[in-house]
């Protein structure tokens, strides 16, 4: 009996204690939201409410690393401030999950993720958020699809019966942290196609298709490569100079390319900051600031 109540009491501590620090928190969260089905499959989302002085603005998080997105990556954003630090600023965040290379490849990825913009712009007017204001940003993967829809906006569709379709995907301004924008030129060689890039171009990898395929594949997913001439939002790109995964490399031919057509792009170089680094709220907080001055 004694050592049940024991139990019992380190339970009731340990909920008693998770409820601090909710109630300590500065935004309400929205958990698993179905934001479109596929195949029977829902694409969810996590939606942080600010608590006080909401601006009336959104910041749509892409939420993917490794193209990977589990509820893992939702607790990594979690733990990098990302949730706290912006709706402390006042912004409604929308942490939107576009599937996994598990499931999807990257055409789909990249369809699944302009679908998350479009959702989140159908329904601003449910959360106080202005449509035509909205951030976009992600980390790694979610930087590399956050990109590339960007640079790649679906137009509306008046006539379509699924009401998000009846807007288009574009957002205000983008920032992101260290992403892929080049899967054909990975610091000055070719990417291992062998790997996740691989299963990223092509479902279950790349088998037997020749270079052509593959070559053509990656452009149509790079980022840098889909830039062109005509209106395009303020990009803010932050990247380590030690990053052992995603090359500093990838974010500077962003930003050139994005200059070469006239837009308007910045690049924070961390020191010594890997993939990611330990103070990365810091950063986090910048780029905040930075939304703050582009929406």
């Amino acid at each position: 009996m004694i050592r049940r109540i024991g139990i019992v009491g380190a339970a009731l501590c340990v909920a008693l204690t998770a409820l601090a620090q909710e109630e300590n928190l500065p935004y309400e969260q929205q958990q698993n939201v179905v934001y479109e089905e596929i195949h029977g499959t829902g694409l969810l989302a996590d939606i942080f409410k600010p608590k006080e002085k909401a601006n009336g603005l959104g910041i749509i998080d892409i939420v993917c690393g490794a193209w990977h997105s589990d509820r893992g990556k939702m607790r990594d954003h979690e733990r990098a401030q990302v949730f706290n630090i912006f709706t402390k600023h006042g912004y409604v965040v929308f942490g939107m999950r576009p599937g996994s290379v598990t499931k999807y490849d990257g055409t789909e990825l990249l369809a699944n993720t302009k679908t998350a913009i479009r959702w989140v712009k159908a329904h601003a007017a449910e959360y106080g958020v202005d449509p035509n204001r909205l951030g976009l940003m992600g980390a790694s993967a979610g930087g590399h699809l956050s990109l590339l829809a960007s640079v790649t906006p679906v137009e509306a569709n008046p006539e379509s019966k699924k009401e998000y379709e009846r807007v288009d995907s574009r957002v205000k301004a983008v920032s992101v942290f260290f992403p892929p924008t080049d899967l054909m030129d990975w610091d000055g060689k070719k990417p291992d196609y062998e790997g996740m890039i691989g299963k990223l171009l092509f479902a279950g990898g790349v088998g037997s298709r020749t270079q052509e395929d593959i070559d053509a594949r990656a452009k149509e997913l790079s980022p840098r490569h889909r830039i062109a001439a005509g209106p395009l939002p303020p990009y803010l790109l932050i990247h380590g100079d030690a990053d052992p995964m995603v090359p500093l490399q990838q974010s500077q031919v962003f930003i050139d390319a994005v200059k070469a057509v006239g837009g308007n792009a910045e690049l924070i170089v961390k020191p010594g900051g890997g993939h990611p680094w330990l103070t990365l709220p810091e950063e986090v907080e910048k780029m905040a600031v930075w939304f703050d001055t582009n929406l």
